[in-house]
């Protein structure tokens, strides 16, 4: 075999892998992109949008909040946790007919807290929390993101006082998404399948043995504000 045939065929056989290369790299690309989109979901436009439309740099910085804190461990809260911050929360709720504006900054200090206590970074970093809990919990994220910039924009003083009380409380209403994720038993738990835990049948304070005790039936019910209109604060 000549010189020059076997120089075109290194040349052919280059040619073919550098073109199998390509195709691979374009089949993949979509993929990861579409794996992204559905893990982050809003997140993933969010993303695409702070980045002017550029999928690849909203996807590189998604991609480095799965490596950063995809592998978190969500801690189980205890019995006595879990029903304080029920009723913080259902506290909050209450009090937003009077103070809609003081029950807005507890739902962003709560929301912290048990976020900390479920194992995300501390509350005292909030940019970190919230981009910890985005990659567990993206499709909840935005009410704490809300609430915490309702909060936050009383406390700079904005000329007109914040914040209307529509938008504290569509914020709430949405925030309400996040707190009932993490207080979700996660699959560490030691639940059952139906979502019940192991212990289920042992006797609480405050329960009969056979049913939820009457503070955990009022947060089952849907949280309105139809009785009547909260009041500025």
């Amino acid at each position: 075999m000549s010189t020059g045939v076997i120089i075109a065929l290194i040349v052919i056989v280059a040619v073919v892998l550098v073109v199998a290369a390509v195709l691979a790299l374009r089949a993949r690309g979509p993929q990861h992109g579409g794996s992204l989109k559905r893990r982050f979901g809003p997140e993933y436009d969010r993303a695409v949008a702070r980045h002017d439309g550029d999928t690849k740099a909203a996807e590189r910085e998604l991609t480095e909040r799965v490596e950063r804190h995809g592998s978190l461990r969500e801690r189980s809260l205890e019995p006595a946790e879990r029903e304080r911050f029920e009723a913080r929360w259902t506290a909050a709720q209450e009090r937003f007919v009077d103070s809609p504006r003081e029950a807005v900054s507890e739902a962003d200090r709560l929301l912290a807290e048990l976020a900390g206590a479920r194992g995300f970074p501390d509350g005292g970093q909030y940019e970190e929390q919230l981009t910890a809990l985005s990659v567990h919990h993206a499709h909840h994220v935005e009410g704490y993101r809300r609430v915490h910039r309702v909060t936050h924009a009383r406390v700079d003083g904005a000329q007109d006082g914040g914040a209307g009380t529509e938008e504290m409380r569509e914020s709430m209403v949405e925030a309400r998404a996040l707190f009932e994720a993490l207080m979700r038993p996660s699959r560490h738990d030691g639940t059952r399948h139906d979502g019940t835990r192991h212990d289920a049948g042992r006797r609480r304070p405050g329960t009969d043995g056979h049913g939820p005790a009457p503070a955990r039936a009022h947060r089952t019910r849907t949280w309105s504000f139809n009785k009547r209109q909260p009041k500025e604060s």
